[in-house]
């Protein structure tokens, strides 16, 4: 298992190393840091405007090839990943943004998994009775609401419970309060007011995907084998499912987990957009408007880190899940 691990490790690192330096000349060619010096006033020369970007390596007035090396140097040596157009550092935008976006989506991805499976569990238990058919009613409709739609209703909620019970429990707008004071706690509880809205938007179109998913593969479980000798040895229907059918089926969505861990850290952009949560999908967008070329490079490789973090916790998965795959 350990050599396994190595040899995938070391392919996705050279999947790493050569996407990202392919992104670079990519982002180098077509994105034009100049631009966002031509509507400043006073109006600045081709020349003033290539001399301001030469400090960030930025010039255009330099072959690409010398540019690529400069950066890529200062990726290795020192894991700096430059500068923008306007000479803020990309690490420490980077770094803020992950925090940002990892407590948003790391919340809402552990609450679809368990709201999900476990309405997965309890309406496989229940095929066709009165439960499965509204929760499937209801994860159909909200499969066909647009990820925009939901943000500004939960908006719209939280503003409505705000008004009803005459308090500000629910923030609609940022990740925290600039004026908060008094300690952890208080900041903590600000955290969760700013978090809880947000968190609800994405839980109720992320947790669709699981409940459908894993309420088809469970049932397909029921029907095996092994499941109809649990029913034999006297378990209810009920038992077999959690004790013996759901650990089978769960295979296909620790996959699905684990390959979704790019999204907890890359961002969620329009959730993101709608509540004013300065995470790592808005700064995407953001560095693509802005023709910021070390940014844009700098989350694409961290998204292509995260992809491989999550391939490796799928394989584990599957192995602690499935003991054939132990025992081949």
């Amino acid at each position: 298992m350990l050599r396994h691990l190595m040899r995938k490790t070391a392919g996705w690192l050279a999947m790493i190393v050569v996407a990202t330096n392919v992104t670079y000349v990519l982002a180098a060619w077509f994105l034009d840091p100049r631009a966002n010096y031509k509507e400043t006033r006073p109006v600045r020369s081709e020349a003033e405007i290539d001399q301001a970007l030469a400090p960030y390596n930025l010039d255009p007035r330099v072959p690409l090839v010398d540019r690529w090396w400069h950066w890529i140097n200062d990726v290795v040596l020192h894991f700096d990943w430059g500068r923008s157009p306007v000479g803020s550092s990309v690490n420490a935008e980077i770094g803020f943004r992950v925090l940002v976006s990892g407590h948003l989506v790391t919340a809402a991805t552990l609450l679809s998994v368990l709201v999900g499976v476990g309405l997965s569990v309890s309406t496989a238990s229940r095929q066709y009775g009165w439960w499965d058919r509204i929760t499937q009613l209801v994860s159909v409709f909200l499969f066909n609401v647009p990820a925009a739609v939901a943000a500004l209703a939960v908006v719209l909620l939280g503003i409505w419970l705000n008004q009803g019970l005459g308090l500000r429990f629910l923030y609609v707008a940022g990740e925290k309060s600039p004026t908060v004071e008094g300690g952890l706690l208080p900041t903590l509880v600000d955290r969760l007011q700013h978090l809880a809205l947000p968190t609800l938007s994405l839980t109720l179109l992320g947790y669709v995907g699981y409940h459908l998913t894993q309420r088809t593969l469970l049932l397909d479980a029921i029907g095996s084998d092994f499941v109809r000798t649990a029913r034999a040895t006297g378990l209810t229907r009920a038992q077999a499912i959690r004790r013996h059918a759901l650990r089978a089926s769960l295979i296909p969505t620790a996959t699905s987990v684990a390959f979704g861990i790019p999204a907890v850290f890359t961002g969620a952009v329009i959730t993101e957009t709608v509540f004013g949560w300065n995470g790592m999908g808005q700064y995407f967008i953001q560095t693509i408007g802005k023709n910021d070329v070390h940014g844009a490079v700098a989350v694409a490789a961290f998204g292509a880190a995260m992809t491989a973090i999550g391939a490796i916790l799928a394989d584990i998965a599957v192995v602690l899940l499935d003991p054939r795959v132990r025992v081949s």
